[in-house]
């Protein structure tokens, strides 16, 4: 099977679990904080400039929002937290969403979970990656914003992450740069890797 990653489409946005596909196809979701840069992640892995939208201000991913690629696998933008702007009405909206999306394992196949590789994780991302463990689902992290650091920073950096999270030594940490490209095609083999798993079949990315 191959996949072109220029056959793309924005499908819907969910706000309550019910609004969510369920279908057959794998499902690869994005979570991290607003400010990480979920959508220029998945625009990078796409070779598209502004296909996720990049928000003019954090905070105002507020739904599950999902793409089709290719009609072959779902990329799903989970929803940015940490922001402080936000109403407590609106975080308790978007943990209800959260939780309820997490209690349905037949809703993730592979889990994204985005840090800032230049800080140590927050207590919002080890709440995240708390959610990816309980799934029992398999999931990576990308260290986004590589580019922003010395190269001097990006082991310890790293390391900084897996210690702080408390990640299981089968987790990858992939550093990643949304901007340079780097990481790119570790994590697109990643992903197509348990696509192939899921589909049974052998995908291969036309656009790496």
């Amino acid at each position: 099977m191959k996949l072109n990653t220029q056959n793309a489409e924005f499908i819907r946005s969910a706000a309550k679990l019910s609004d969510c596909p369920r279908d057959i196809l794998p499902q690869i979701a994005f979570a991290g904080r607003s400010n990480v840069g979920k959508s220029s992640v998945i625009n990078r892995l796409l070779n598209r400039k502004n296909f996720a939208r990049v928000g003019s201000a954090p905070g105002k991913t507020t739904h599950i929002n999902y793409f089709r690629i290719d009609k072959k696998v779902y990329f799903i933008d989970l929803p940015g937290y940490g922001y402080a702007k936000v109403s407590k009405q609106e975080r308790a909206r978007w943990g209800k969403l959260i939780e309820d999306w997490f209690a349905d394992t037949s809703l993730l196949t592979l889990g994204i979970q985005l840090v800032d590789i230049r800080h140590k994780p927050t207590a919002d991302d080890c709440n995240m990656v708390e959610w990816f463990k309980a799934s029992g689902k398999p999931f990576v992290v990308v260290a986004n914003k590589h580019d922003k650091i010395k190269k001097s920073e990006w082991e310890p950096n790293v390391a900084r992450i897996r210690e702080t999270l408390d990640l299981p030594e089968e987790v990858p940490v992939i550093s990643f740069s949304a901007e340079k490209g780097t990481g790119k095609d570790e994590l697109m083999a990643l992903i197509l890797e348990h696509i192939e798993a899921t589909t049974g079949g052998e995908a291969i990315s036309e656009n790496t």
